[in-house]
């Protein structure tokens, strides 16, 4: 959501903001709302006063016998009674379109997040580890030898329909230890405070954190209203809606792990090859709330956590920063880290870390008190730390041997009851 105050007193740069995402300009549609609706609040204030006025008047009119003073006056109250009541409506009928026109418009870029209209001007910022090389030619993870057996895309079709797979067997167990890896060392070594949170949620948090209006198709909802989460930042985020924190209690750090449900609208024929785009998938989520001054520095630091989970898995990767053009509704910054997937020779999106400001903060009334002053508006940020599938997916590309095996990463082996191999057959060794 947007500062209107921002808006009135910089039309011209919140309109160049917009232009850098390549959205048309709406100051002056934005402002003429705001000033018809100022005019009758105002107007509703003028004729509370006038009926105010005229109701003290009433009882002096009475007790002089002014009878006629006494009518003209009390009439007068109703009439104005009936001005506030109809004006007070209006205002509160343009005060929700002005709210709802400025829930469908993009947060505003920073100012170093680079111009352009698509992932072709996203900057690559770093990339770290060497990609493996093979003495033959490196399969997709579902052609795999030791995984095809345990990665069942028919059966889920039957069941679910298409985008779903069941995991069976020692695929579901590396899927299962990578999500638990990450969140210890989210928890035991990030700083992260675990939390098992819902996946079903309501309009309010689904609004508060920029997924309602705009992107109700995204998402599925049940039959009595619940929203199924595309992501725990949903929930994680939503649980400093309406407060005001204290700034001792900030940053506030959260990880959850979790079922997340996305219906892939416009998604049509990317991707339907193995498990990369699902409709169900698992992902450990961050999220940070900080101080206004602070989240430019939480976001490089949750980006490095996130970063740090690749690197001890030994997978190479890129991170690059999103161009206005490819950048999230909510994101005023956007990272993406890009794993490096042998089967397709490509690097690919494993992780997005954002700062969204005081975007999401605004819609959701959340604050805090700095000391001795009055209340601010938090900044939100979330990443994933990492999506649990597409992981799974590199590492098993990534360790992939001519015989059908994969090597699994050395840091896995505790969660395998020590096993370090996914053999040709299927089994861990």
């Amino acid at each position: 959501m947007h500062d209107i105050r921002a808006i009135r007193e910089a039309p011209e740069a919140f309109d160049a903001a917009l232009a850098r995402r390549g959205d048309a300009p709406l100051s002056s549609e934005i402002l003429a709302l705001d000033q018809a609706r100022r005019e009758k609040i105002s107007a509703a204030e003028k004729a509370q006063a006038d009926q105010n006025k005229a109701s003290k008047l009433v009882g002096a009119a009475k007790a002089s016998g002014d009878e006629a003073e006494f009518e003209r006056l009390r009439a007068l109250v109703g009439e104005k009674k009936a001005e506030v009541s109809a004006m007070q409506a209006e205002a509160a009928d343009l005060d929700t379109e002005l709210t709802e026109k400025l829930s469908w418009i993009a947060n505003i870029p920073a100012d170093d997040v680079p111009e352009g209209a698509d992932e072709n001007y996203n900057v690559e910022v770093r990339r770290w580890g060497d990609q493996p090389s093979f003495g033959f030619t490196p399969k997709e993870h579902f052609e795999i030898a030791g995984v095809a057996p345990s990665m069942d895309f028919e059966t889920a079709a039957r069941t679910s329909g298409a985008r779903f797979v069941m995991l069976t067997g020692a695929v579901a167990r590396i899927h299962r230890a990578l999500a638990q890896f990450m969140i210890d060392t989210h928890v035991d070594e990030n700083g992260l405070t675990e939390v098992n949170s819902p996946v079903l949620v309501r309009d309010e948090a689904m609004y508060g954190t920029d997924k309602l209006p705009k992107f109700a198709e995204d998402s599925y909802q049940t039959t009595n209203g619940w929203w199924l989460v595309s992501t725990s930042e949903i929930p994680l985020t939503y649980t400093v809606a309406g407060q005001i924190l204290d700034e001792s209690d900030l940053p506030r750090r959260l990880t959850a792990h979790t079922l997340c449900f996305r219906s892939e609208a416009g998604s049509a024929g990317r991707d339907t090859a193995g498990m990369l785009r699902q409709h169900q998938f698992e992902k450990v989520e961050m999220v940070s709330v900080t101080h206004p001054d602070a989240s430019d520095d939480e976001q490089q630091r949750m980006l490095r956590c996130a970063e740090d989970i690749l690197e001890r898995l030994g997978i190479a990767y890129r991170t690059v920063l999103l161009c206005t053009g490819d950048m999230g509704f909510g994101a005023r910054r956007t990272y993406d880290i890009e794993a490096w997937l042998p089967g397709q020779n490509a690097y690919r999106e494993i992780s997005s870390v954002s700062t969204t400001g005081d975007f999401q903060a605004r819609r959701m009334n959340a604050r805090f008190r700095p000391a001795g002053g009055k209340p601010q508006f938090v900044h939100t940020l979330n990443g994933s730390g990492l999506a649990v599938g597409r992981c799974l997916i590199a590492v098993l590309e990534n360790g992939q041997r001519e015989d059908g095996s994969v090597a699994l990463p050395e840091v896995l082996s505790g969660y395998l009851g020590g096993k370090t191999t996914l053999s040709a057959a299927g089994e861990l060794i």
